[in-house]
């Protein structure tokens, strides 16, 4: 491979003679060879996303010259169209704060502008990294800011996958509104329930967390843009502040207010822990229902077997005609990592000091794979799961009628102390309660089976 030298603060480093990237990116890339993980996509978008956005406010304010502030919105929208994602080389456990990234993203706008000059790449006399593409920013509110940026970017399609799914758990509510099945509590007998009634939860369940999801995530669109190193605002014009967040509206697309107090927003990571947080909350739910769905289709002949899961892939490398609950268990393990990485992003939120969070890379790297991951999962759980979901309607018929819970509607006619005898009875002897209602002549055929209609148990006022 061929080199070029460029300098930095400490000295000379060879840099790959066709990277875009320059000397700090290459000291990072030797100083921290840790996951080989690298930028989020829509990271590396959002970031240059600022830089445009920079460069905009910068000309409104006349301190970038139009020709450079131009030529440097021209090398970023190919940063943001994720021409040059290849350039963005800096593993995510890096040096605190995003230094290092930040520097990746200049170094690589700046070379790829002055290419777009017709001069050579790590020759910034005219065009420079610091100089220009970092000017009137800070790590420390162009890293937090671009933070905000991808994620607000990438939270309508885990929305959108959240409300697929709700939409699924509703359709199946409806389809299985008229099958009567036991319900269970401690996972034992409980009185008879709808399968559909089931269903309606898990859709509720789903869609308050949207609500919640979108409520965090609106915590985002105030930003600290403009507070340079300090949130002083130290080096930039007045009027950037104002200009840049408009121009970062304009390039993203999103709706974004600039800050009150950007002191709070370069100290504070707490929108970032109400997202991550929002997100351990559908995890918890997708996790509780994953579960259900894998009880409920345990079997085929030793278990519940009271729904039937779509066979998508076969079970078991020894047991023929095995197939096993896979988009559950899938679904189990991608909330569980994001439960994780909420952990994650609450101990690096508080490890904040002073003026500013040094933990935000893994802050950064754990809430985005969470909203990614979970988004795919969501999605796959929706369409190879929930969506094929059938019923073994004799299956939930037998087991509503030989269920104990049963003699909850008999505290009504005969009082619960009865009832709880013929419960014990019919637990004892293996005879159903109708049975046994019957033979000690407690009630009449009549009664018992006007009583003892699972269909009318499901409502109120009984």
């Amino acid at each position: 491979m061929k080199y070029r030298k460029e300098q930095d603060a400490l000295g000379d480093v060879e840099v790959p003679s066709n990277a875009y990237f320059g000397a700090q990116t290459a000291r990072a890339v030797a100083n921290f060879p840790i996951s080989g993980l690298r930028a989020h996509p829509t990271f590396i978008k959002a970031t240059a996303m600022v830089k445009w956005a920079s460069a905009e406010a910068n000309m409104a304010c006349n301190k970038l010259d139009p020709r450079t502030g131009t030529i440097i919105q021209k090398a970023a929208q190919e940063v943001i169209d994720g021409k040059l994602d290849e350039q963005f080389v800096v593993d995510v456990f890096q040096a605190g704060a995003g230094t290092s990234h930040n520097m990746n993203c200049n170094e690589v706008i700046a070379n790829r502008a002055l290419e777009m000059l017709g001069q050579k790449r790590g020759e910034y006399g005219s065009l420079h990294p610091n100089d220009h593409v970092n000017m009137s920013q800070s790590t420390n509110d162009v890293y937090p800011t671009a933070m905000r940026v991808a994620a607000l970017l990438l939270l309508p399609a885990l929305d959108e996958a959240m409300a697929n799914l709700g939409s699924a758990l509703e359709a199946k509510a409806k389809s299985f509104d008229n099958v009567i099945k036991s319900g269970r509590t401690h996972l034992q007998d409980a009185v008879p329930i709808r399968l559909g009634q089931e269903f309606s939860g898990y859709a509720r369940a789903i869609g308050l967390l949207r609500g919640r999801v979108w409520a965090a995530g609106a915590l985002l669109q105030e930003l600290g843009m403009g507070g340079s190193a300090v949130g002083t605002g130290i080096n930039t014009h007045p009027r950037y502040q104002k200009q840049v967040v408009l121009a970062l509206q304009k390039i993203s697309g999103l709706k974004l207010i600039a800050s009150k107090n950007l002191f709070e927003r370069m100290q504070s990571m707490s929108s970032f822990v109400a997202l991550s947080g929002a997100l351990r909350e559908v995890a918890v739910e997708l996790i509780r229902i994953a579960n259900d769905l894998r009880l409920l289709s345990s079997g085929p002949r030793t278990g519940f077997a009271e729904i039937t899961l779509p066979p998508v892939q076969p079970g078991s490398s020894i047991m023929p005609g095995k197939v096993n609950p896979v988009m559950a268990e899938v679904t189990n393990m991608v909330a569980f990592h994001v439960m994780g990485n909420d952990l994650t992003v609450s101990l690096a939120a508080q490890a904040g000091q002073m003026e500013l969070n040094v933990m935000m890379p893994v802050i950064n790297f754990n809430l985005l794979q969470s909203l990614e991951i979970l988004t795919h999962c969501i999605n796959l759980f929706s369409d190879k799961c929930v969506k094929g979901i059938g019923v073994n309607r004799r299956a939930c018929r037998t087991y509503a009628e030989q269920s104990v819970g049963v003699a909850t509607i008999l505290n009504q006619s005969i009082g619960y102390e009865a009832a709880a005898r013929i419960a014990k009875a019919s637990v004892a002897t293996g005879k159903s309660l109708r049975e046994i209602v019957i033979e000690q002549k407690i009630l009449s055929e009549n009664e018992v089976d006007k009583i003892l209609d699972p269909t009318k148990m499901t409502k109120p006022g009984m």
